[in-house]
């Protein structure tokens, strides 16, 4: 306590002294006190106080939100909570909720494509889920998962992508399963709700990488007000082989070589990243793991939002032909980090 009132005791006092010093120098009286007080001696002297107040108060660095790719799943995964996924997605929704504490989430699904060159935003604050599934039981189609969205939110994304030079617009539209089935382990509404808006956006209806590696670029700077960026989609999916082996889980080649050669690339240095995830869209292995690139174009948005931060794989799983990789770019707040900002607070609040 002692220290802070010194700090701004000393701050009070650098300020008389501008304050007296500005109103001699313009007036009268200055061509008297000129030789007497240089500039060289009062820009020492005020330097020197303010390195002083600065080293005395706490660095209050600003830390960017992290990014993440989720592997979500199938319409099952909400159910199956003896799938291996099923508490690794249940982790990775606490460590949003509790140590990120994020003022919003922005969700990019391999379920929506909009137009070959046009980004389209839910900007409904209000809307009802889409099943957008086929030939399960009829209570996967009674689904619920609480979420509200921001017209606010999406407004600003659509401006940030018509700055980069993106054609974009607002929609109405409903949330796809490739957002609520993994967003229902990861943020169960009564176990761990998200209680923040959720706004989806679409991914471009073509196969282009960098296209999707650009789209992320140009929402990155959501991150500096603690919104969290997440892409939803599979680091390996194939349906046409998991319909032709009957779910044998058993992986198939392409999910082992593709998944470990998009952590490569993934993991790569960032000023490298860009061109090696670009790479390894054009191996032979990359169209048997993604007959279509849907699945695939989340990580893309995700790395290019990454901006300079490294991205790193938290876990993964191989089953028949599918990978469940699942990616964080970025530092999460330490708790420690989070008690001094709020000590700090607390001591400013008592002055």
């Amino acid at each position: 306590m002692d220290r802070i009132r010194l700090v701004t005791r000393s701050i009070l006092i650098i300020s008389l002294i501008v304050a007296v010093v500005a109103f001699l120098f313009s007036s009268p009286a200055s061509r008297l006190l000129l030789p007497l007080f240089s500039q060289k001696h009062i820009s020492s002297f005020l330097a020197q106080n303010r390195s002083f107040s600065n080293s005395s108060l706490p660095q209050m660095a600003t830390k960017k939100a992290p990014v993440y790719f989720f592997s979500h799943g199938g319409p099952t995964v909400q159910y199956d909570t003896e799938h291996p996924a099923y508490p690794v997605l249940q982790n990775i929704g606490r460590e949003i909720t509790q140590k990120v504490k994020p003022k919003a989430v922005v969700v990019f699904s391999g379920h929506w494509e909009a137009e070959p060159n046009v980004i389209e935003v839910n900007s409904a604050e209000h809307t009802d889920l889409i099943y957008d599934f086929y030939g399960f039981p009829p209570e996967f189609y009674k689904a619920k998962y609480p979420n509200r969205g921001s017209p606010e939110l999406a407004s600003k994304i659509i401006g940030l992508l018509t700055n980069a030079g993106i054609k974009a617009k607002g929609v109405t539209r409903g949330l796809d399963h490739g957002v609520w089935s993994g967003f229902s382990v990861a943020f169960h509404p009564e176990n761990n709700p998200l209680n923040v808006p959720l706004v989806q956006v679409s991914l471009y209806a073509n196969q282009d990488v960098d296209m999707h590696y650009r789209l992320g670029q140009a929402v990155a700077s959501l991150r500096d007000e603690n919104i969290v960026i997440i892409g939803a989609g599979m680091s390996v999916h194939n349906l046409r082989d998991m319909f032709a082996t009957r779910g044998d889980p058993r992986p198939l080649p392409y999910s082992v070589s593709f998944d470990e050669a998009l952590k490569d690339a993934v993991e790569a240095p960032p000023s490298e990243r860009r061109a090696r995830m670009k790479d390894i869209a054009k191996r032979p292995d990359a169209r048997q793991a993604h007959p279509r690139f849907d699945h695939l174009m989340p990580v893309y948005v995700a790395a290019g939002a990454a901006g300079d931060d490294a991205g790193k794989r938290t876990w993964t799983l191989h089953e028949g032909s599918m990978a469940w990789a699942q990616y964080r770019f970025g530092d999460v707040p330490t708790s420690r980090r989070r008690k001094q900002d709020v000590n700090y607070r607390c001591k400013m609040n008592t002055l």
